[in-house]
């Protein structure tokens, strides 16, 4: 009451426009609200110092329209599912459901050693290879399987007898597109289909690629935007007639107003006027508005898999924060707590904002004794190569990042993620990147194992925008005291890692 009174004396400030929705934020009944779709703003540029890049991640935008609802699958994942049509699509109980090629069942069984399709492969693969080839958008969990999803997609599509490119997968980045193509090689070891691949153009590569020269006639494409761009303008060693189906992989980075939005929409385009029947497949961990805007405008009659937020925080990792009272605190803390406490567990990936903050934590880090490597945007494609080499084998066991590989990068020994830097938005006013937050600690606790993410904070700043984190992804994160020589270790141990 006493609200209402102080407001009747005076002018009400206007309330603050509602709070942009992703995807998971709509709470479904028997149909999706129509929204009005907008038009990106424009991008902003900003320049910056080399040593001051930040490998990005994307902004958002909005956008929607009206869906038919058809009901929430195993409620225990909090897995839902759109439908553009009445096309009837039945949960895969194991693989040979999916009427898949002798070839492909063996390289599933004898390759991947896959027993049955995960919660998120059952539902997914049977919308992506059932006539009549309807457009995917899919999100799920990191480490859940989106990969074998549309590896399968595309394999179950091309035929091994024609020597020209059937499916394409266009990835945000380079070590994306090495360890997709890997994922194909190994899968599609029995079938005869070969790959060509971004990667391959600058470095040697595992690839079975039989046009490393000259025109491409491998049946599966997989590359950056830049590179295939040219490979279809400019070089025009990429014909694209005879494809398929199109895999955008990180989708929400790949279709970001200040990422890969305009090559992407550019080549959909490009093959869609050569291949009226093509089947595009969106997927990511996250779906911005952006994405949604993309989708609901450009990509028609779409069948969609997704996961409600609060459900993408990922119980499975366990979540921490630690006040650190200066910066010099934050190398203390994890030279002298949290290396030591993680040394029998695995892996470990730091995440750090800009390039200079790589380079200048893995020399003090390094100056100190701890073996470890950094990987950035400004290093060579021969050095990025050499540093996954080295982590992958376990040659060394901590690496500093910038985002640069906070989205896709599986390797199953990582249990622990520190974000030494809270990833933020790189416009004004520099708000949380809820996505990128999300991706960075998906990199531990892979295909349901158990990990751990660190968040070390030192100013105001830093525990405001960890606030709004935790009431994004509606979760709370328990403090550690950074001084604690005996609480990250009790942590650790409490959450089944130690």
């Amino acid at each position: 009451m006493a609200e209402q009174a102080a407001g009747a004396g005076s002018t009400a400030a206007p309330s603050p426009p509602p709070p942009k929705k992703l995807w998971a934020d709509v709470e479904f009944g028997d149909e999706l609200e129509a929204l009005t779709v907008t038009e990106p703003e424009k991008k902003q540029q900003q320049q910056e110092e080399e040593e001051d890049l930040v490998d990005t991640s994307p902004a958002e935008t909005g956008g929607s329209k009206t869906l038919k609802f058809v009901g929430a699958l195993e409620a225990e994942t909090e897995i839902k599912k759109v439908v553009a049509d009445d096309t009837p699509y039945t949960s895969a109980k194991s693989f040979e459901d999916l009427k898949l090629s002798p070839e492909l069942l063996q390289g599933l069984y004898s390759e991947m050693k896959f027993e049955k399709p995960s919660k998120i492969q059952a539902e997914t693969l049977p919308m992506i290879v059932t006539p009549p080839y309807k457009n995917l958008i899919a999100q799920a969990h990191n480490g859940s399987g989106k990969t074998t999803c549309f590896v399968l997609g595309m394999l179950s599509r091309v035929d091994p007898k024609m020597k020209a490119p059937q499916a394409l997968c266009v990835c945000p980045t380079r070590e994306l597109v090495i360890q997709n193509e890997e994922v194909v090689l190994r899968m599609a070891r029995y079938t005869g289909v070969t790959t060509a691949s971004t990667a391959n153009a600058d470095s040697n590569s595992l690839s079975t690629s039989s046009s490393r020269l000259g025109k491409i006639v491998d049946q599966v494409v997989i590359g950056t935007p830049g590179t295939l761009k040219r490979w279809m303008t400019k070089d025009r060693i990429l014909e694209t007639k005879h494809i398929k189906i199109l895999v955008f992989d990180e989708a929400d980075q790949m279709l970001a107003q200040d990422g890969f939005q305009d090559d992407s929409v550019r080549m959909l385009k490009n093959i869609e006027r050569s291949h009226v029947n093509l089947q595009v497949l969106l997927f990511s961990a996250t779906f911005s508005d952006q994405v949604k805007d993309f989708a609901m405008r450009t990509i028609p009659r779409a069948n969609y898999i997704f996961v409600e937020k609060e459900a993408l925080s990922l119980d499975v990792i366990k979540q921490y924060k630690i006040h650190c009272p200066t910066s010099s605190a934050k190398i203390d803390t994890l030279k002298d707590r949290i290396f030591p406490a993680a040394e029998k567990l695995g892996q470990s990936i730091i995440f750090v904002r800009t390039r200079g903050s790589a380079s200048e934590l893995h020399k003090r880090l390094e100056a100190d004794g701890h073996k470890c490597t950094s990987i950035q945007g400004g290093l060579t494609h021969e050095e990025r190569d050499r540093v996954i080499r080295e982590f992958r084998s376990g040659r060394t066991k901590i690496l500093i990042a910038t985002d640069v590989l906070a989205r896709g990068f599986d390797q199953a020994q990582v249990t622990l993620v520190v974000n030494y830097d809270i990833p933020v938005k790189n416009t004004h006013p520099y708000e949380p990147d809820y996505e990128t937050y999300l991706h960075r600690i998906g990199r531990s606790g892979r295909f349901g194992r158990k990990g751990a993410a660190f968040n070390l904070l030192v100013n105001e700043q830093d525990e405001r925008n960890l606030r709004k984190i935790e009431r994004h992804f509606n979760k709370m994160i328990p403090d550690v005291a950074w001084d604690d020589d005996n609480g990250i270790e009790q942590v650790l141990k409490d959450a089944g890692l130690a």
